[in-house]
């Protein structure tokens, strides 16, 4: 369970305030598949990086099983960070000189897991999404779709609760992008993985199990 109370969080631009998420409340069941629609702008991006513990609110409360995260010193966020969420972008941040492996084993190495084990879970992880045969190409190796499977197997092999993704197919074909969705959908449900995708794309959002808007930094029905 995720329980996000009277969030918000205002930057200071040239001296002035601006509000991007305001009193945002919203509870995220385990197992859920949510989708967060919105305008550019609207505050989607920011709200996914404090719900993912990569920034800090200005006001308000996020708790995970009922435990204030933010009440937590840096380095212990980090540890629950880096084992419990998985994240998934636009673009997937992959390194240019290693292979799909490599970039795989990158969480499990800083979480400090043996390089054996490492490389054991990043192989797994990349077969059981179609990439056995794509173990040692690096990412210019490899196509738009594929280099994103690539960055979904990396999110997901600290075997993480909660999968959050920022336009996670944004840049990709329509075909290669609902690829994409059914893995995401897929892990959802075989994993009992909570999904939640920050997206524009409204048919995705249908094949969710919920989805809420943003506007004006406030959560809105749709």
């Amino acid at each position: 369970m995720i329980e996000v109370s009277n969030l918000g969080k205002t930057f200071i631009k040239d001296g002035n305030k601006i509000e991007v998420l305001k009193d945002v409340n919203l509870e995220i069941n385990r197992g859920e598949s949510l989708a967060i629609l919105g305008v550019s702008g609207a505050g989607k991006s920011t709200f996914l990086t404090i719900l993912g513990i990569l920034d800090h609110p200005t006001s308000g409360h996020i708790l995970y099983n009922n435990v204030d995260v933010f009440g937590w010193n840096e380095q212990k966020q980090a540890e629950y960070r880096n084992k419990e969420i998985g994240f998934v972008f636009q673009s997937h941040h992959l390194l240019p000189e290693f292979t799909s492996l490599e970039n795989t084993m990158m969480p499990a190495l800083i979480n400090g897991v043996p390089m054996q084990e490492a490389r054991e879970k990043a192989e797994i992880a990349l077969t059981e999404l179609g990439l056995g045969d794509r173990l040692a190409h690096k990412p210019g190796e490899l196509s738009g779709g594929e280099q994103q499977r690539v960055a979904v197997a990396r999110a997901l092999i600290m075997e993480p609760g909660i999968l959050l993704a920022d336009e996670p197919t944004g840049n990709l074909d329509t075909k290669t992008g609902e690829k994409i969705h059914d893995i995401l959908l897929d892990l959802n449900k075989t994993k009992d993985i909570t999904l939640v995708i920050v997206t524009h794309n409204k048919h995705l959002a249908d094949r969710m199990s919920r989805t809420i808007g943003l506007q004006d930094g406030r959560v809105c029905n749709l």
